[in-house]
């Protein structure tokens, strides 16, 4: 076999592991705890044999880093007993302690190149992330049944254990809105990348900022880049730099995004409109930790953690090849989904109060009093532009008003979520509902959280009714979770 070819196997190996990543994030979505240990075991098992291994284990190391507190194996049949780890990969945990995942072979050595092993630290990011999340799991429920075995509701024991203060300007209390910020407190104390999803104004850098501030690399830079509002000409520059001379008008030596972020967070917004071909050299970034800045052949090795945001729908490009598979894997491999404001109205009197006290100053404004019809009314509302859209409102309601009572300034054409037409015929009732479903959940007829579970059909049955109705799945991007489906 030439050098070539070595190579070529090599790389293949990486993007193997790399979907085998994926699949494990994926599969671990909605396992019990009961369930992590045999999802370990296979995944090392699977590992082992995309990379011709004898022995792999995922072991949790106390304080001192001797004594092993859990530990999942997977041995090869009639492989040989204590073999020396071929590779071993360290995961550091807030908190103190790590995990190692090893991979052991006979005899010796580590014949893999560094691209393999980048694939193998990010699948032992997630595989820990795993098992932190059972562990967390675990303990959730005995507090919940401490608290009722003494009398006390267990969701007061749950809150007394949030610290809302520790997600500044994130405003609300409701169970959303809740669930997101929990999945921010599991996935921040690891290095593994984060894929915020939500519609536009749901507050994408505020949660990326509540990652990096809850991480081990708080007190490095966090570095934004709006990949959307850069010219393709200048967004490799922008995150890689350039030398002087590298093009016209580079008078001087420039450092990229990822240099500056080098040892913090680095958040790429509306990632999905990044070109093509920077896409290409994002992904040997994460991969190898390499880049070169334009114009210069020297390469530069940067340790960054990513945290990427859309509200496109990256599978449906990746499918219709605008936005590359292997960079998608390693850019998702914890999601985390942000509700839109249409799902948490229980949090608009807190956040209508946050918009007015933070801005009344400002404006020469002082309110003291907010009556139910504004709530009422702000309810009522659609709100495509989500929180952005209701600090707007409610900035304009302020300008508007002129004694210490808020009144909203109702402009002609305000968008309403109650229904646009009259309800039909008991069928055309049905295939609206069953519409607002698929609409609601992106399409999605299996996996978690699809349309058929909201239904309560089986995905069969709702592609029959699908097919009665000529509903038909749009093409293109879908928009994140449209719409809201009314009871």
């Amino acid at each position: 076999m030439t050098t070539t070819e070595t190579f070529t196997q090599l790389d293949s190996t990486a993007s193997r592991i790399d979907r085998l990543t994926g699949q494990v994030a994926v599969s671990a979505v909605g396992v019990g705890p009961d369930m992590v240990d045999a999802l370990i075991t296979d995944a090392l098992r699977r590992v082992c044999e995309l990379l011709g291994a004898d022995v792999g284990t995922l072991e949790s190391l106390s304080e001192d880093a001797i004594n092993p507190v859990s530990r999942q194996s997977w041995v090869r049949h009639a492989a040989a007993v204590g073999l020396e780890p071929a590779l071993a990969i360290r995961v550091p945990v807030q908190g103190g302690g790590d995990f190692a995942l090893s991979i052991g072979m006979t005899g010796g050595g580590s014949p893999w190149s560094g691209a393999v092993a980048d694939s193998l630290r990010a699948l032992a990011h997630v595989m820990v992330l795993i098992v932190l999340r059972a562990q967390q799991a675990q303990e959730v429920e005995r507090i919940r049944l401490n608290a009722a075995s003494s009398a006390s509701s267990p969701a007061r024991a749950f809150d007394q254990g949030w610290d809302a203060d520790e997600f500044q300007n994130i405003i609300g209390d409701s169970p959303a809105l809740r669930i997101a910020l929990a999945r921010v407190q599991e996935v921040a104390p690891t290095d593994a990348s984060v894929m915020l999803l939500g519609e536009t104004g749901t507050g994408k850098e505020l949660f990326a900022r509540a990652v990096h501030n809850r991480s081990t690399r708080r007190h490095r830079p966090f570095v934004n880049v709006n990949c959307a509002a850069l010219p393709s000409t200048l967004i490799e520059t922008e995150l890689f730099g350039h030398v002087r001379g590298a093009f016209t008008g580079a008078v001087a030596m420039r450092q990229g995004r990822f240099e500056l972020a080098d040892g913090g967070t680095l958040f790429l917004d509306e990632i999905g409109d990044l070109p093509a071909d920077v896409q290409a050299k994002l992904l040997r970034v994460l991969q190898e930790g390499q880049f070169e800045r334009v114009g210069s052949s020297q390469s530069r090795k940067v340790d960054v953690r990513i945290v990427a945001a859309t509200h496109h729908d990256l599978e449906a490009a990746m499918k219709e090849g605008r936005f590359r598979a292997d960079l998608y894997y390693r850019l998702n491999v914890f999601p985390i989904a942000l509700p839109s404001l249409r799902e948490r109205l229980e949090d608009l009197p807190r956040l209508v109060w946050y918009f007015v006290n933070r801005r009344q100053r400002a404006l020469n404004r002082k309110f003291t009093n907010i009556p139910d019809t504004v709530f009422a009314s702000l309810q009522e509302r659609s709100w495509p532009g989500n929180v952005r859209e209701l600090a707007n409102v409610i900035e304009r309601a302020m300008i508007h008003s002129t004694g210490n009572t808020l009144v909203l300034d109702d402009v002609a054409g305000a968008e309403r979520s109650g229904p646009a037409r009259e309800a039909g015929t008991l069928e055309e009732m049905e295939r609206q509902y069953v519409e607002d479903a698929l609409r609601r959940c992106r399409w999605r007829i299996n996996g978690r959280g699809n349309a058929a579970e909201v239904l309560g059909l089986h995905p069969n049955t709702l592609r029959n009714r699908m097919k009665k109705f000529g509903i038909q799945r749009p093409k293109g991007p879908v928009p994140f979770n449209p719409g809201r489906l009314s009871a």
